[in-house]
């Protein structure tokens, strides 16, 4: 991830290799970089039109030296009054947040807990509609909810449905370093408000197949 200066934007991009080996190497490490600052420098999103002419070639070079394959997935830009974020140490997770208003250190802090709870919407007004339908049926479903008149059940999920939003909002989830303050509060008192943020899990969303391996071995036998 790299912010600007100005705190104006910031770019994270989402680089795979095949092995966590290979992701602790520095030629790999070294090649993120790269791909990092020409994605920052032209606040390009596009994979494609970022990975064309030399930086591809290096991607291919990489790849032949290392004998596993590299690809550069996904690059995400975020722009605002004041943008910040984090990236855990581990470089396999990371989030940016974007305020209103505020210090970088605000918008770190706010991006760590991003991280670490994990948020749906930056809002409770930001929950789909079909998330908000999808947990009320899963509320209806309850048992407790067994044989009460429907009146009843209604004021009870309304309850619950708050409660659903209260934990998944960021500006309504007890902030990390201070549990008895909100995000919302601890974001409110810089004289700020979160506008949007993003969280990525690299590798998040890939499928991968799992291989049974008594069947693989029996397999290989038959051959």
């Amino acid at each position: 991830m790299r912010v600007a200066d100005d705190n104006s934007y910031a770019v994270l991009v989402e680089v795979n290799s095949e092995t966590d080996f290979v992701a602790r190497d520095d030629n790999f490490l070294n090649f993120v970089q790269t791909v990092l600052a020409k994605a920052f420098a032209e606040k390009q999103t596009d994979v494609a039109a970022l990975m064309s002419g030399e930086l591809e070639a290096a991607r291919e070079a990489l790849v032949q030296k290392i004998g596993e394959n590299i690809s550069v997935r996904r690059v995400f830009l975020v722009e605002g009054a004041l943008v910040d974020g984090y990236v855990h140490s581990t470089n396999r997770l990371a989030a940016v947040v974007a305020l209103t208003a505020g210090q970088a250190e605000l918008a770190r802090d706010v991006a760590m807990h991003v991280t670490a709870v994990n948020p749906r919407v930056a809002k409770p007004e930001d929950m789909p509609q079909e998330e908000l339908a999808r947990e009320k049926e899963i509320i209806m479903a309850q048992p407790d909810m067994e044989g009460k008149p429907q009146e009843i059940k209604e004021k009870m999920a309304v309850g619950r449905i708050k409660k659903f939003l209260a934990e998944n909002s960021l500006v309504e989830q007890a902030f990390v370093k201070n549990p008895e303050q909100t995000v919302g509060q601890l974001v409110k008192a810089a004289g700020a408000d979160v506008v949007s943020f993003i969280r990525v899990g690299v590798g998040e969303g890939i499928e991968v197949e799992k291989k049974d391996f008594a069947a693989e071995v029996a397999e290989q036998l038959k051959g």
